[in-house]
């Protein structure tokens, strides 16, 4: 656990944690804790026991916001995207009105970029600290949506230029993250209109526009998830159609094969027949004349074939 005096965007670490417990003369406190640290910070800032318990669950939990009498708990999904597959980490948030605590299981890089920008900022204000921590997340499906948009970009190329198998499992596993990621889109972009458009004390009448300003940029990213799986499905319409013209090649080939050697298999049937009285049976190269009529029979139908584009 990390106890910060934030003024102006300037950090000062804090040593004993009952500092915190009376507001600052200038600035406020930022507490970064992991879950272990509950125990600790329950009793000291009146967290309420559903949202401790909420911290410590081991299932998903969706983004909210939850109103107790001094403070607000925030839940918000960080994203990342590694290996061909998403991950949601859990940012919990309890606002107070001269401090901020931000729970997590997990080191999060939203945590790490957050602190160069209240610095340039110089806030001053743990809901100003609120705003640029939501921001950074939103802005960060932007990122693994570019980064879902250029793989479904290469999938696509690499299923026209060369379809394997393997091809179909990455579609619906791919397909799969996105329809899950957006089911969780949706209660984040509601957790976003409640900072912009409903009265919270805690929070400065005066960010709602800039809340408003993310609330746009949470629509923006549903409607291109949208859109991603969309796309999913065309992908894999696609992946049949070439898997079908594939088969529909082959078949072709073999049914040609197949043409070619019916007249020769005719022929070597009757010159194979128990019978005396066969033209050319007993005629000296009979069997080499046999087999140049064959063969010239088996390349004159492939030049045809060839030239009609039937191979």
């Amino acid at each position: 656990m990390k106890i910060r005096h934030v003024n102006n965007g300037l950090f000062t670490l804090i040593e004993d944690i009952n500092e915190t417990l009376v507001p600052a003369a200038e600035g406020f406190y930022w507490i970064d804790a992991d879950v272990e640290d509950l125990a600790i910070l329950q009793p000291l800032f009146g967290m309420h026991d559903l949202a401790v318990e909420d911290c410590l669950s081991e299932e998903e939990q969706r983004p909210k916001i939850e109103i107790y009498e001094n403070q607000y708990f925030i839940v918000i999904n960080s994203i990342r995207f590694d290996d061909e597959e998403i991950f949601l980490r859990a940012l919990n948030i309890f606002l107070g009105r001269h401090y901020i605590i931000t729970i997590t299981k997990q080191k999060l890089n939203e945590l790490r970029t957050l602190k160069p920008v209240l610095w340039e900022q110089e806030v001053n204000r743990p809901d100003y600290f609120l705003y640029h921590l939501v921001d950074i997340v939103v802005d960060n499906y932007f990122l693994v949506g570019d980064r879902i948009d250029n793989r479904i970009e290469m999938l696509e190329e690499d299923i026209l230029m060369n379809t394997k198998k393997t091809h179909l499992n990455e579609i619906i596993g791919l397909r799969g993250e996105i329809l899950w990621l957006k089911k969780v889109l949706g209660p984040q972009k509601d957790l976003i209109a409640t900072l912009n458009k409903r009265d919270l004390k805690l929070i400065d009448d005066q960010l709602q526009k800039y809340f408003s300003d993310i609330y746009e940029n949470a629509v923006k990213i549903a409607e291109s998830f949208d859109t991603y799986r969309e796309l999913m499905g065309n992908l894999r319409e696609a992946y049949q159609s070439t898997i079908s013209a594939r088969a529909n090649e082959i078949m072709r080939v073999f049914t040609a094969m197949t043409t070619i050697f019916m007249p020769l298999t005719f022929i070597t049937g009757i010159y194979g027949m128990n019978f005396d009285f066969i033209p050319g049976m007993h005629v000296r190269g009979g069997s080499i004349i046999l087999l140049g009529i064959m063969l010239a029979l088996g390349v004159g139908m492939l030049v045809v074939f060839r030239k009609k584009k039937w191979l």
